[in-house]
């Protein structure tokens, strides 16, 4: 099985796109649209980002704005979970909580419903990529604060030389298809 999952791996990563200076100088933007265009490569990675999970109880997949909506809905989907949305500021319209992350220069802020899961509930935090992690751990702060249980990471790409994973709750098992 590692071979075909290797081997699966390898297809996803090579499907997506790398684009320079994207959104500034020096940054090397992975976009995975790439991976929604092709129907293999959307089931392929639909299917290895499920995989670590099924047999898990899983009550939502969290995902966090905007790229982790995009496959997160299929992965609650895959899990027989609900979804939530974890957005920047101002995108919900019902009653958040918010909780605040340092940037490298500055601040940002992620929120989610006050109502969005219910006390126990075991969640898992998706998004496209971790780099720095302040996105991730900020949606675990607030999975925590309502009473949810991070129970894992779900991610398609990780830039392990930033660390990110540091950023997140010990222990908590954090899964990426590709590591760079």
């Amino acid at each position: 099985m590692k071979k075909v999952e290797q081997s699966i791996k390898d297809f996803i990563s090579k499907n997506i796109r790398t684009i320079p200076d994207f959104p500034k100088e020096g940054i090397q933007f992975k976009d995975i649209t790439t991976l929604l265009q092709d129907k293999r490569a959307l089931e392929l990675t639909s299917f290895m980002l499920a995989q670590p999970f099924r047999n898990r109880s899983v009550d939502f997949v969290a995902g966090l704005e905007s790229r982790g909506f995009l496959f997160g809905t299929n992965l609650a989907q895959d899990l027989n979970a609900g979804f939530i949305p974890v957005r920047k500021p101002g995108k919900l319209p019902a009653n958040t909580l918010s909780e605040t992350y340092e940037l490298e220069y500055g601040e940002d802020s992620m929120e989610i419903h006050d109502d969005a899961i219910f006390e126990g509930a075991k969640v898992i935090i998706h998004d496209d990529l971790i780099a720095t992690g302040g996105t991730a751990s900020a949606a675990s702060k607030l999975i925590q604060r309502l009473g949810g249980e991070v129970i894992g990471y779900s991610f398609i790409i990780e830039l392990s030389f930033l660390k990110g994973r540091e950023m997140l709750i010990p222990k908590v098992p954090v899964d990426s298809i590709i590591i760079e």
